[in-house]
């Protein structure tokens, strides 16, 4: 097994036994980034080989002293481009950013810091995280690792693209309505959304700020505990930054599922998905009972409202969100303008994609006069309905178990000319927004052509240490044959 295959907490041990370097650990994946990256497009920028191999020596030479390090450092970490980093570029993978560079560094980035982390690039995404497949990127499309003709998920596309591929070992993605989540179950990683609150949202460009959240996107469920714990933690900078103390996610990996209550729900209609996520999921489910958990009905009526409340909420606050992006005070500002009416308008037109265009339209109309009772009032009162029934789930079970999405990564293009469509990949990771809760994609089979599968477990408002504590159990005790990559 390549270096770069491997997960940063066995990196970590071998380079303490002195079998391995960091330097040669970042060789290896600037390496394949080089053999990949043409054909992949997950990075819309690139570190300087030579920043990426002094930071790693750094580190190396911290452990000839017999100096502690943490697990994180030196290790090539990617970002998606939706985060600060103070004197880079944070574009957003729109026109609208493409020449901004930030003044000030992102709480999460700035955490990673402190760990040692070793950045070695910013990935691609959907153009201000809004999409399902990283085909709204302005300036390229990212391809899935496992079949080059279908897309990664979106919108961190990238980064899990990144981390399938060993282009990067662990990224940082965002999770608005499922864009961590699908993602890393089309690419066949692990990816994390927690709590809404757990991890700081500042430094991070806002798409819909009661929803957004970050969170790990690594190759094993350990992987993500180490990242979610470096990055948790409450910030004054965020209003929404919650208190809490944060969890001990490495002890819950050595716990047992034997006596815990899976939730499995009644009213998701799963007749509608594709058969092999189907067969997946029932073997899923088989497993966790060989374990000893027990599986339980759970009722969530309100979830067949989920998505047609998201995409109300959502394009609401976007439109509120991306107001700022007006030609004058920074980003894209069209030279032809003549008048400040055309300021406004032809920067806009130019700077922003059409699938950005279309939701910021949604949002306008429903926070309109005359529609804002009708439709953003009613949804708001839809997503309290939908965070009150998962409430009361969780005091019946420990879990919540579900497919990550309907279908395994559809082809490019298949989708971007029927955005019910696209909208309809994340119906199952969009409840787990609206509600507010904890979530984990963790790697469950694989179809008969070769594409990963995800398994999504959810549970109750700050309850992360009992969805690790699942999905590590489950990852270890499944024995997937994963068919080899398409490069």
């Amino acid at each position: 097994m390549k270096l770069y295959q491997k997960p940063i907490h066995t990196l970590h041990q071998q380079r303490l036994a002195k079998e391995v370097t960091t330097e040669e650990i970042a060789q290896s994946v600037l390496q394949r980034i080089t053999e990949t990256e043409q054909r992949l497009g997950s990075y819309l920028a690139v570190e300087q080989s030579e920043a990426v191999m002094e930071r790693a020596k750094a580190v190396d030479q911290q452990l000839q002293k017999g100096e502690e390090v943490n697990p994180l450092a030196g290790m090539p970490i990617a970002v998606k481009d939706i985060f600060n980093i103070k004197g880079q570029a944070t574009t957003c993978a729109s026109e609208m950013l493409k020449n901004f560079i930030a003044p000030y560094e992102s709480t999460v980035t700035q955490k990673l810091l402190a760990q040692g982390y070793n950045l070695v690039g910013k990935t691609n995404m959907d153009e201000f995280a809004m999409g399902s497949s990283t085909e709204h990127s302005a300036f390229q499309v990212t391809k899935n690792p496992w079949d080059l003709e279908r897309v990664p998920g979106g919108s961190s596309g990238g980064s899990a693209s990144a981390v399938a591929a060993g282009q990067a070992l662990a990224a940082l993605g965002t999770d608005t309505g499922g864009s961590i989540r699908q993602p890393a179950s089309f690419c066949g990683i692990v990816g994390v959304k927690p709590t809404y609150g757990r991890v700081s949202r500042w430094g991070i460009v806002a798409y819909a700020s009661s929803l957004d959240q970050a969170g790990p996107m690594t190759r094993d469920v350990e992987d993500a505990a180490l990242m979610l714990e470096a990055i948790m933690g409450h910030d004054k900078n965020d209003s929404t930054s919650l208190t809490a103390t944060p969890p001990d996610l490495m002890a819950s990996l050595r716990q047992e599922v034997k006596g815990m209550k899976i939730g499995v729900i009644q009213d998701l209609d799963l007749s509608a998905c594709d058969s092999e996520v189907q067969r997946v999921f029932a073997e899923n489910l088989e497993t966790l009972k060989q374990g000893g958990a027990e599986i339980c009905p759970v009722s969530l009526p309100n979830l067949q409202h989920a998505v047609a409340t998201y995409y109300v909420l959502a394009p609401s606050e976007a439109s509120s969100n991306l107001g700022r992006y007006d030609g004058i005070r920074y980003g894209y500002r069209s030279p032809e303008a003549k008048n400040l009416g055309e300021v406004y308008q032809l920067s806009r037109e130019a700077g922003l994609g059409r699938e950005v265009k279309l939701r910021i339209l949604l949002g306008t109309f429903a926070l309109s006069a005359g529609y804002y009772d009708a439709y953003y009032l009613k949804a708001q009162q839809v997503q309290n309905l939908i965070r009150a029934q998962f409430q009361k789930a969780f005091t019946q079970v420990d879990a919540i178990v579900s497919p990550v999405t309907p279908t395994p990564a559809f082809k490019l293009n298949a989708h971007l000319a029927d955005p019910l469509q696209m909208y309809l990949s994340d119906a199952f990771t969009i409840p787990g927004n609206l509600a507010g809760i904890p979530g984990i994609s963790v790697p469950a089979g694989f179809t008969q052509e070769g594409l990963p599968v995800g398994l999504q477990i959810l549970g109750g408002l700050l309850q992360e240490e009992k969805i690790f504590r699942l999905a590590h159990w489950f990852e270890q005790n499944q024995t997937l044959s994963p068919p080899p990559l398409a490069l």
